[in-house]
């Protein structure tokens, strides 16, 4: 599933070919997704201009003048910049065209993501309004993660994985930054101290920071707007490393289930 870095290594793939510029059509050959495609799209969108891309947790926004454009890429979807001379495959759902040439191209095999038109305050949108700060941000640091975390007995990765805590921290990166961090993942979030959580924050920041830069985790579908494969799993140290050896102390990696979701670390390094 496209995480954080993925929907902003799009983001910034995107931004210089669309922004400024100005919509003649929209062509929704799917229209069942998650939700169903907003069909005022196809009346409403062409005509305005793309005044700004922005991503608040794994969404895209869009926004015009009228409108915003809310754009999930659920778990195998992507944002393709094209041109009318490539013909729409398979699960090509939809297609905006824009004035001068260029056409963005969304591509969904499973359908599990969704493009929603909102004319309401996107802040207070259904989707958006409950979520926890950006993890890149100034608003999310130890004392955030320490105050929040007081009487939790969840354990500390699912906690930092709940989109209300804070948004964004996927499967992969909350193994990775609990690795760097030291932190056993089944610690209970109420448990660790301040500076433990200063340290996690950071690990957080760096972990995201450099799946950014280097065009996120390239997992089964995920492509960048361009159709390049991220490279974020080059410098993996324990996801999808279960049972080798720890690239610290050499000992064997665990793999387990917590959360539903698979956990890889360190009984030696992480405590």
């Amino acid at each position: 599933m496209p995480e954080l870095p993925e929907v902003e290594t799009t983001r910034r793939g995107i931004l210089p070919h669309i922004l400024n510029r100005q919509v003649i059509q929209v062509i929704i050959r799917q229209p069942s997704l998650r939700w169903p495609v907003t069909p005022e799209l196809i009346d409403e969108l062409p005509g305005q201009t793309i005044s700004a891309i922005k991503r608040r947790g794994k969404y895209l926004l869009l926004d015009t003048k009228l409108a915003t454009l809310l754009i999930h890429l659920g778990m195998s979807g992507s944002l393709r910049l094209t041109n009318s001379e490539t013909p729409p495959g398979k699960h090509d759902h939809v297609d905006i065209v824009f004035e001068g040439g260029g056409i963005l191209r969304y591509c969904d095999p499973r359908r599990f993501g969704c493009m929603l038109w909102i004319k309401t305050p996107i802040e207070n949108h259904l989707l958006l309004h409950s979520l926890g700060p950006e993890p890149l941000s100034e608003d999310f640091d130890a004392e955030y993660l320490h105050r929040i975390s007081r009487n939790r007995k969840q354990a500390v990765k699912p906690f930092i994985m709940n989109s209300g805590n804070v948004v964004g921290v996927g499967n992969i990166y909350a193994n990775e930054a609990l690795f760097q961090a030291g932190i056993n993942p089944k610690r209970a979030a109420g448990n660790l101290s301040l500076a433990r959580y200063g340290v996690l924050a950071d690990c957080i920041k760096q972990v995201l920071q450099n799946a950014v830069d280097v065009g996120g985790t390239s997992l089964r579908d995920f492509t960048n707007s361009s159709g390049e494969p991220g490279y974020f799993k080059q410098l993996l140290q324990v996801y999808g490393r279960g049972c080798l050896d720890c690239l610290k102390c050499g000992r064997l990696l665990k793999e387990i289930r917590l959360g539903q979701r698979s956990t890889v670390y360190c009984t030696h390094c992480q405590k």
